[in-house]
């Protein structure tokens, strides 16, 4: 499968700026799991630039019916 990077970069929100995998979902994702961390995508802007991807943050704002 062609990754489609240029259409991808529309919906992603990383404002981590020497990110490699920018638009690259695929590889973002498998980066961002090893981690034990979900994609930029997945936070509202606000929780996204503090660049808290844990499982652990994204549960707390689920909870909160921020999510």
């Amino acid at each position: 499968m062609e990754c489609i990077s240029d259409k991808n970069l529309e919906n992603c929100n990383c404002t981590y700026e020497p990110c490699s995998r920018k638009g690259r979902c695929c590889l973002c994702i498998q980066y961002h799991l090893r981690m034990r961390e979900l994609p930029a995508c997945v936070f509202p802007d606000d929780i996204e630039k503090t660049f808290n991807r844990s499982f652990e943050k994204f549960a707390e704002l689920v909870r909160e019916g921020k999510i």
